[in-house]
């Protein structure tokens, strides 16, 4: 006979569905085997890694496909199936696709980047921290729980500080390594402390169970709770880089390896603001009018502070064409949190969030496609100006037209039909939810960032400067990494109903 013990025990043993959890697990486990393997390969037999690594990435993504057939949650409550710690929705598996995929681009960049390195980089540890992080980044959209959404948080940040400063000695990448590390201790105590107030107020950490007993908390308690939403919501901030909390986002992709800033820049900002989409519009639906005008103002500021910090870099002599999509990766992330914002007063919230999936989706493909053409760029130029683009199209025709494509998507401009289907979505859920103001903002910015959008582009035409180096081959993944994502931006661009259909969130 078994004793009350022994019964209490079996009774909280779950059954675990290996095929949902499978995607994150599998880029954690070839992580693993990779570092491992590094202990025993020689020096030249280090590009296995690199080409196992993305082979992993590969696969994870390719795990995503069996689970299309419907919602699958597990690591739940005992006997409730609607509390649980993981679900694989619609949202879950399209930001999952969005991760690792970005993931797997960032890791053909990085093949070359690493063999073309100058001083030998770690190559075992740089792509067990890039699997890790791509890891944590995938399970982070799939988590219900506020344990589990911070943990997977920092799995997914902890090895990005370290890739940020993995050129050892680079005074350029150490300081970047550290303000990003600061930023994102200090925006992870603060969700922390506000993660703590939310559990004291309601005495839960599953998300749709704070959702209902918040509603119902107990008056003296109101004030702790209110300021736990703020305090989350603060957090989360720092991650998608808005305004105020910005200020790492130029230095960190300038001093970052060049694949690290496009994997942040996108995989990073898609980390940020699934978590921020799982608190507010899950977690926190009664606190719509405490989060919804907060998080306008924030998306008015991040635009306009990102579009003009990119506008002023062309007033520095020379400067940096990475420095200018940091700039203009702030003004993308004001985009973004307007559909967030936009939910709190919209009587179809699905319909906001599935816009925000949308933009995400168009800018993770396009700003890849740019930082490809960038590193084609820095590997003749190492200081990557945008004046070392000038006659582009003489040298290489074909990175300057699809350069130019990437540039005109992310401003709204045909051909780049793709780019104006995503910000006519976007400036739609404002409008939609009576947010006239912030699309009238958002109007004003979409103008200002032509300007310098446009100015980069036409530098491609630009005679080329007398003395200009002669065109070398491109390595082959290179090639397949702007051929991936030009392939995508114009099946998108001719087809552009397809994204907003294949974003459907399904949290609700």
């Amino acid at each position: 006979m078994s004793s009350p013990a022994q019964s209490a025990a079996e009774s909280v043993v779950q059954s675990v569905d290996w095929l949902a959890i499978a995607p994150p697990t599998v880029a954690a486990l070839v992580g693993l085997a990779v570092l491992v393997a590094d202990l025993f390969l020689g020096d030249s037999k280090k590009a296995l890694l690199g080409w196992t690594s993305v082979a992993g990435l590969a696969a994870s993504a390719l795990l995503l496909l069996p689970l299309l057939d419907g919602d699958r949650s597990t690591f739940c409550l005992t006997g409730s199936t609607d509390v649980c710690s993981y679900t694989a929705d619609r949202f879950t598996l399209v930001i999952q696709f969005l991760v690792l995929g970005g993931a797997l681009l960032a890791a053909l960049l990085s093949v070359t980047a690493l063999k073309d390195a100058d001083r030998g980089l770690p190559e075992g540890e740089y792509w067990f921290l890039l699997l890790s992080s791509a890891a944590g980044a995938a399970l982070l959209p799939a988590s219900r729980d506020l344990a589990t959404l911070i943990v997977a948080l920092e799995v997914a940040s902890l090895p990005a500080f370290a890739l940020v400063g993995i050129r050892h000695g680079d005074r350029k990448s150490s300081e970047a390594a550290l303000k990003f590390f600061l930023s994102s201790v200090t925006a992870t105590a603060v969700s922390l402390m506000g993660i703590s107030f939310v559990y004291a107020s309601t005495g839960t950490l599953y998300l749709t169970e704070i959702a209902d007993r918040i509603r119902h908390v107990d008056p003296q308690l109101h004030t702790l709770a209110q300021a736990g939403v703020v305090l989350t919501l603060i957090g989360f901030a720092f991650k998608t880089a808005a305004v105020p909390f910005h200020f790492w986002v130029p230095d960190t992709y300038v001093g970052a390896p060049l694949p690290i800033a496009a994997y942040l820049s996108v995989v990073g900002k898609a980390v940020g603001f699934s978590g921020l989409i799982l608190v507010t519009v899950v977690a926190f639906p009664s606190y719509a009018d405490v989060w919804g005008p907060a998080l306008a103002a924030l998306a008015a500021l991040t635009m306009t502070v990102g579009n003009v910090g990119a506008l002023r870099q062309q007033a520095t002599r020379a400067y940096s064409a990475v420095r200018l999509l940091a700039w203009s990766s702030v003004g993308q992330a004001g985009y973004l949190l307007v559909p967030i914002a936009a939910a709190a007063y919209s009587d179809d919230a699905q319909k906001s969030i599935g816009s925000t999936v949308a933009y995400a989706l168009m800018y993770a493909a396009v700003n890849l496609g740019a930082f490809a053409v960038a590193a084609l760029v820095a590997r003749t130029k190492p200081l990557n100006r945008v004046s070392d683009y000038r006659g582009l199209y003489a040298n290489r025709p074909l990175a300057a037209l699809v350069l130019g494509f990437f540039l005109l998507c992310l401003a709204g401009l045909p051909p780049g039909i793709i780019g104006l289907f995503a910000k006519v979505t976007v400036f739609s859920a404002a409008v939609d939810a009576g947010l006239g103001w912030l699309a009238v903002i958002m109007a004003v910015n979409v103008v200002i960032a032509l300007f310098y959008y446009l100015q980069w582009t036409a530098a491609l035409l630009f005679r080329a400067p007398e003395g200009a180096e002669e065109r070398h081959r491109t390595p082959a993944p290179l090639t397949a990494a702007i051929a991936l994502t030009a392939v995508v931006g114009i099946a998108l661009s001719g087809a552009p109903q397809l994204v907003l259909r294949f974003a459907g969130t399904g949290l609700f």
